[in-house]
């Protein structure tokens, strides 16, 4: 398709359609505006100046991801959003300069591949993907590796489909990994939708998808499921990558059966020995810093310190809140943590460049900037600070100085994509209300203890008072009730309460953005600001609330699938800043809090979880009594 792009006086038609791949040939050069042998004569030909170049960079810095060397005063010609020709070792470009050649000085500036992502949710950002392009190209990055499971959650493939359509407006290169575990585990939640390895099979076709995404039911692959099982091998029948999240401190027998059933990467790993044994066994390692998932300190630097070989280690965020994109950026962000913790900064942009194009099969077309290679190109100020000054996509500049040279339109989502509020029921007080055959007291109760900057909560027991056959959260002691609703089916009643400690708030939180099922999750101090926490949410279709003492102090209104906004991405980002803030006056002072209590429902990782259904002991996958007699 064809997008008008204009910022700055400078105006283009960029044409980012890719239908132009014969027919019947499945290839990756989907992501590419044209596929290598329909443009390799007229490289052939630049490369030799026997035509001239559509453009060509002059005298930057070359960073070569397949040297780890710096290569100054590098041309580079690119042609059919192509790398032609690479003037290096005293070697120039000029030859492929004609009359209609843009050239770009590039003195003082260093060029390096495209970033991409090896791992993203981006509906955790709050803004459909052209939307959410606009935040991060400026930033250098140019692809993406996208695990749409939190839509797929709630409206399914066809949800998946929708929200990908959106891509085809920006020139941002989403790769989809199809969502593998749809539900998270079968038989403890209630999702929008299902996803079963037939399905998974048939999206192998898609021209959009490179693999599958993360196997989070890695107890049905040790245990043989079957359908665990065949997600797997479609996706390996397809010559695609099945991706991972092994979450169990474990590096034996289980980790062994997990990668031999053809699962090759997981970007779940808390401590540094089970990094280094993933990789001893072959496994990619995707390196994880999200808005709330901060893994890079605890392990990049004794990973350093081990001396072990990083080509299958890729550089991930997983999860971003819009205020970290807007604020702080995306992979030029986890750039500069990676070189601050001791990591060179050609081994860090390796990272997220040539491992994770290799990893995916995309080796022939991305990753690096050398002949034939796909024109993604990012001129960086330093290897510092990560200044993006200008971004090109497929040859095209489509960032310039930290803005994007492409506009979005605001979407028209289909009615079915923004209305998925469906409880059953009004939430009032007395749907709070815990009622237990207990003596006026305290009671001993199962209770999740949070880990702040982790997803792993804590399996623990607390005392909670007991009033008039009630059990009451208990704010001097940090202890919250925690209610989780469907909101997929419309059946009165459908819900579950436990408690949770960690959070120190006065109030009540609300959110759908609950992985996986992103059902209806409420959590507070009072049943009163819990029910009104609820109902604003149901009313404005979905998102994030904060309540106190009857008020509503911040709202974050996200009607696509409960997940995500209709608004600019600058906009949901000031939103999201006030909850948090609201957050802090409530009492709570752990990083991007609502994205902790978002996995609070998450039944496979460990070690307590709540769903609608009711606790889930995630070491077993049984469910467990709230009372502890």
């Amino acid at each position: 398709m064809k997008t008008h792009c204009s910022r700055g006086g400078w105006t283009a038609t960029l044409d980012w359609s890719l239908n132009n791949v014969s027919e019947g040939v499945n290839v990756i050069n989907r992501f590419c505006r044209q596929p290598l042998w329909e443009c390799n004569a007229t490289l052939v030909r630049v490369a030799q100046g026997l035509e001239p170049a559509d453009t060509v960079i002059r005298h930057a810095t070359l960073v070569s991801v397949t040297t780890h060397e710096l290569l100054p005063d590098a041309d580079i010609a690119l042609s059919c959003g192509r790398v032609a020709y690479l003037g290096i070792d005293g070697h120039t470009a000029e030859h492929c300069i004609g009359e209609k050649t843009h050239v770009i000085d590039a003195t003082g500036l260093f060029a390096t591949p495209g970033f991409m992502d090896s791992h993203i949710h981006i509906e955790s950002s709050m803004v459909g993907v052209a939307e959410y392009a606009r935040a991060v190209v400026p930033h250098g990055t140019t692809g993406v590796f996208c695990d749409p499971h939190e839509c797929a959650n709630v409206r399914g493939l066809e949800g998946v489909r929708s929200m990908y359509e959106d891509a085809d407006r920006v020139p941002l290169k989403a790769m989809v990994t199809t969502p593998s575990c749809v539900p998270a585990v079968t038989g403890v939640e209630d999702t929008g939708s299902s996803i079963d390895a037939t399905q998974v099979a048939e999206t192998m076709s898609w021209d959009n998808v490179v693999g599958l995404g993360e196997m989070m039911n890695f107890p049905g692959i040790l245990a043989g499921e079957e359908n665990a099982l065949g997600e797997v091998s479609s996706t390996l029948a397809a010559d695609k990558r099945a991706t991972g999240h092994y979450t169990m401190p474990e590096t034996d027998r289980g980790l062994n059966a997990y990668i031999a059933s053809g699962v090759s990467t997981c970007h779940e790993s808390a401590r540094l020995e089970d990094v280094i044994a993933k990789l001893r066994l072959g496994m990619y390692v995707q390196l994880r810093q999200g808005s709330a998932w901060h893994n890079l300190p605890a392990y990049l630097p004794g990973l350093l310190e081990s001396g072990v070989d990083l080509r299958h280690c890729t550089l991930c965020s997983d999860d971003n809140h819009p205020q970290t994109l807007v604020g702080d950026g995306h992979m030029d962000r986890i750039l500069r943590l990676a070189v601050e913790l001791g990591c060179d900064p050609v081994t860090a942009i390796q990272m997220c460049t040539l491992n994770c194009a290799e990893y995916f099969g995309l080796g022939a077309d991305m990753g690096s900037i050398t002949p034939g290679m796909c024109a993604d190109i990012v001129l960086l100020d330093d290897l510092k600070g990560f200044f993006a000054r200008k971004v090109l996509i497929d040859g095209e500049v489509v960032a310039d100085n930290g803005h994007a040279l492409f506009e979005v339109a605001p979407r028209d989502w289909p009615n079915w994509m923004t209305h998925t509020m469906s409880l059953g029921l009004e939430p009032t007080a007395e749907t709070f209300a815990l009622r237990v055959n207990r003596p006026d007291g305290v009671t001993r109760v199962r209770a999740m203890g949070i880990e702040p900057g982790q997803t792993i909560t804590k399996d623990i027991v607390v005392e909670v008072p007991v009033r008039d056959g009630e059990l009451l959260a208990d704010h001097a002691h940090d202890v919250l009730k925690v209610c989780v609703f469907d909101r997929h089916h419309g059946v009165a009643g459908t819900h579950s309460q436990g408690f949770v400690t960690g959070f120190g708030i006065h109030g009540a939180l609300a959110q759908t953005v609950s992985h996986d099922a992103h059902n209806l999750l409420v959590m507070g101090d009072n049943d009163e600001d819990m029910a009104l926490a609820a109902r604003a949410l149901v009313a404005c279709g979905g998102g994030e609330v904060a309540v106190v003492d009857g008020h509503v102090l911040a709202l974050v209104e996200l009607p696509v699938c409960g997940l995500m906004s209709t608004e600019p991405v600058e906009v949901v980002a000031q939103k999201v800043a006030r909850i948090e803030e609201a957050w802090v006056q409530m009492g709570c002072t752990m990083p991007s809090p609502f994205m902790t209590m978002g996995v609070m429902s998450l039944a496979c990782v460990p070690e307590l979880r709540l769903t609608n259904r009711g606790y889930v002991n995630c070491l077993t996958f049984e469910m467990e009594d709230l009372l502890v007699e």
